[in-house]
């Protein structure tokens, strides 16, 4: 039987939680908002993603607090060696082709684009659109707040931003190239 070996939400979650606290440890609120500002700038808001909790990780020992003290919105975090453990083999994990459902989503739109009503249809095709708008928005304010930093993350937060842009573009010559409902409905 297949294994799949590629984080789940609530990895990703506890990923980006041990990363940001081996990074730069800080408060405990500092991190959380941290955590929900980059995941949520990434993928937009998701209960899914952002309802695991740090408390979490520091029952099962991969983070503490700096000076033993109970965890709470001012207790400074660091990471432990499990957690560093479990940080590598969080970054370490399988990538999942496509394992974003609103990719198979959109494919699925495409693909059966033409069963709509043309107004129907011309209403998906902007509805399309403006999805693709909210995330090259997301990424270009994911650069403005964390770009700054030169490496791999920048380098790979350009490429997204390119390919949102050509994928924008594509977009509006698609929906500038259907025709208008009421002609369509016409003929």
């Amino acid at each position: 039987m297949f294994a799949d070996k590629t984080l789940t939400p609530r990895e990703t979650v506890r990923l980006c939680a041990l990363g940001t606290i081996a990074d730069a440890p800080d408060s405990y609120a500092e991190i959380a908002r941290q955590v929900r500002d980059f995941i949520t700038r990434i993928t937009g808001p998701s209960l899914d993603l952002l309802g695991s909790s740090m408390e979490l990780l520091h029952i099962e020992g991969l983070i503490r607090t700096t000076d033993g003290s109970t965890l709470d919105d001012t207790a400074q975090l660091e990471i432990t060696d499990a957690g560093r453990e479990e940080l590598r083999r969080l970054m370490t994990a399988n990538l999942r082709s496509s394992s974003d459902l609103s990719k198979l989503v959109t494919a699925l739109k495409f693909r059966f684009l033409h069963l709509l009503p043309p107004e129907d249809r011309a209403a998906q095709a902007e509805l399309l659109l403006d999805s693709r708008e909210t995330e090259l928005n997301r990424l270009l304010d994911m650069r403005k707040a964390h770009g700054h930093r030169h490496g791999p993350f920048k380098d790979w937060l350009d490429h997204e931003i390119a390919q949102a842009e050509r994928a924008l573009a594509w977009l509006e010559s698609f929906c500038d190239s259907m025709p208008p409902a009421a002609a369509d409905s016409a003929a």
